[in-house]
């Protein structure tokens, strides 16, 4: 097996894992929907001076966010604290930008994102990269406990493999991608979301 096909497999497995959403939330104070900062201050407020390093995420009147990174030895980390969103770092060798966050934290804003709305990123040396959000997608675990479940997606007629929806969504041209767990019927890993965004122009 190539470290490539190893990392896709990796990959599949955590899209179908609901990101081991057994988290204790930990409060922080970040903005977010209602008490969203202007960009500015938000921007001076995540800078660190570390060019290419990603340190937040701002879309007007929806979210204001600090971004964390995953560890170097740990691929599935997800931050268990309220206000932080974590750069999923395995997407970026598909030269795209993956974002993931709990449900049942700050991931239940990404439900409130639509397509032609603007999102900034903010680097640690100030940079900022403008997207505008392109396409929402939904989709069912239809065996939500298990490694190997297939989703339906919920848009239109079609089942797809863990690894077809990992291609689907991460892999192509240059995008960022916000991505979460679906609650519903009382399971908090029933499906997935993930809202794709595109440069601007």
């Amino acid at each position: 097996m190539t470290r490539t096909t190893l990392h896709f497999n990796l990959l599949a497995v955590f899209l179908l894992t609901g990101f081991f959403l057994n988290v204790q939330p930990t409060r922080t104070t970040s903005g977010a929907k209602g008490t969203v900062p202007d960009f500015e201050h938000f921007s001076e407020s995540v800078q660190n001076g570390e060019a290419g390093t990603l340190r937040g995420v701002y879309v007007a009147n929806v979210l204001a966010l600090p971004v964390v990174q995953q560890p170097a030895n740990n691929p599935y980390y997800v931050s268990g604290r309220e206000g932080e969103l974590t750069q999923f770092s395995m997407v970026s060798q598909y030269g795209n930008i993956g974002l993931l966050a709990h449900n049942t934290l700050s991931g239940r804003f990404f439900s409130e994102l639509a397509t032609g709305q603007e999102v900034r990123l903010v680097y640690g040396d100030g940079k900022v990269a403008y997207f505008v959000v392109e396409q929402v997608l939904r989709f069912q675990a239809l065996q939500p406990e298990s490694v190997t479940s297939s989703f339906r997606n919920l848009d239109r007629n079609e089942v797809l493999s863990s690894g077809e929806m990992f291609k689907r969504v991460y892999v192509g041209g240059h995008r960022l991608v916000f991505q979460t767990c679906i609650d519903a019927n009382g399971n908090t890993s029933w499906g997935r979301l993930f809202v794709v965004a595109v440069p601007e122009e």
